[in-house]
């Protein structure tokens, strides 16, 4: 599949993405109510229930099956793009449904129903995994990371951060280092096993910007050192 994707940026107008696709070539996009503009025959569009087991057939989840030749533009949410990953073959990553914008044809993707601890763990109950050759197109604040899994050696991510992880990864919520460390962190997931983790690194820069942007160095001592200083010292 020849995917042509042009960003749009601007701290003005916000952001946007357009997908151009040959004849003959189609994709499933899994958030169409971002589309805001399309060339091409009008029955280049074709929406449809996704096909989710469990608790999200309830919720009436759509996608739009695009077909080319034809050209669409979409709506990003603030602060986040699109990064476009290259699959061939089987993968053992499991993603959460939320962070895919896209995947081609070529492509099959099947859920998986978490064990009950997993459940609690990610605050989710169903994650998709891939098969097939093609591109899948994820949402994500900032770059992309990826990071091996050691059997034995605990790798932590922030929670927030992940994107996708391996499907028999071991994983418990939980922070670490010492008290000052572990107070003032979001839970990380404490990940081992083999394979691949992957993780936005944008979502905790915004933070930074924030701490940069809005708080002197002596208002950010004292809101740390002071009990419930982040309470009382805005």
């Amino acid at each position: 599949m020849n995917l042509s994707i042009q960003e749009h940026a601007s701290p003005d107008s916000g952001q946007a993405v357009t997908f151009l696709l040959e004849q003959g070539e189609e994709m499933h996009f899994l958030h169409p109510e971002q589309i805001i503009a399309y060339r091409g025959p009008s029955d280049g569009r074709s929406d449809r229930l996704m096909n989710i087991k469990g608790m999200y057939r309830k919720k009436k989840l759509i996608q739009a099956d695009m077909r080319g030749s034809c050209s669409f533009t979409a709506a990003l949410p603030p602060g986040y793009s699109v990064k476009p990953i290259e699959l061939a073959g089987g993968s053992d990553l499991l993603y959460d449904l939320r962070h895919l914008f896209f995947y081609s044809s070529g492509i099959t993707m099947k859920t998986r129903i978490l064990s009950a601890k997993n459940m609690l763990i990610t605050r989710d109950a169903i994650k998709v995994k891939f098969a097939g050759t093609g591109t899948i197109g994820v949402l994500t604040e900032g770059m992309v990371l990826e990071a091996e899994l050691h059997p034995d050696e605990p790798l932590y991510v922030d929670a927030g951060s992940v994107i996708a992880y391996p499907e028999n990864a071991k994983l418990d919520l939980t922070v670490y280092g010492n008290t000052l460390a572990s107070q003032h962190m979001n839970y990380h997931f404490k990940m081992t096993g083999v394979g691949t983790v992957l993780f936005q690194a944008g979502h905790r820069s915004s933070h930074l910007e924030k701490d940069l942007n809005n708080d002197g160095l002596i208002k950010r001592v004292l809101r740390e050192i002071i009990p419930f200083g982040g309470v009382f010292i805005k």
